[in-house]
């Protein structure tokens, strides 16, 4: 089964639901994360969002609680896809200062010969156009930012971005957030992701 992201304020819940399923159930830390063997035999791996390791109380309510309060005093959010990026500087779950924009890059062309070739020059010198536009307010955003930095859109188009010297000092953590286009919408979704529970989980 895929992993899942649980809001910190269901995860106790979720936790619960998961022993009424599968039976008596078996709570463990296990390098940083809280493990859960069912009866049936089937587990679950929970993680913290941003990294976090949990080092307190193995139960769905100790879980819960180092969730809500997993996010640090400083980090980031970077999202980016051809066309499209997305950033914002976050304290706790509050978001701070943001940036979405949206930069036009071609389509491909079934064109062949010279055509095709002046045609993917253009559409790779827009593609670079719009990951500098999104290296330069990531840059003046999140300068200087003392926690991790979540990302996600399209993993080249990232690796093109923090690829900006201005941004070797930021340090990318799980979760990868999978997410469309850059939007508004989009970068709220990910805010909530990033600040969710992962969660492994394997029936029996």
């Amino acid at each position: 089964m895929p992993e899942v992201l649980v809001p910190a304020a269901r995860v106790e819940r979720w936790i619960h639901n998961f022993e009424a399923r599968h039976g008596d159930t078996t709570l463990t830390l296990v390098e940083g994360a809280l493990t859960g063997l069912a009866a049936d035999g089937s587990s679950f791996t929970a993680r913290l969002p941003l990294a976090t390791a949990y080092d307190a109380a193995p139960d769905a309510a100790g879980l819960a609680r180092a969730a809500e309060t997993a996010a640090p005093d400083d980090w980031g959010v970077l999202l980016v896809r051809k066309g499209g990026f997305a950033v914002a500087r976050m304290s706790g779950t509050t978001m701070g200062e943001s940036k979405t924009g949206q930069r036009h890059v071609q389509g491909r062309t079934k064109a062949g010969g010279q055509s095709q070739q002046r045609f993917a020059r253009r559409r790779d010198n827009q593609a670079r156009q719009a990951y500098e536009a999104a290296a330069d307010h990531a840059a003046r955003i999140l300068e200087g930012l003392r926690g991790p930095l979540v990302v996600g859109g399209d993993r080249g188009a990232v690796d093109e971005v923090l690829a900006d010297r201005r941004l070797a000092g930021l340090s990318p953590v799980d979760p990868w957030l999978a997410l469309p286009d850059p939007r508004r919408s989009v970068l709220a979704q990910g805010v909530a992701d990033a600040l969710s529970v992962r969660v492994d989980v394997h029936n029996a």
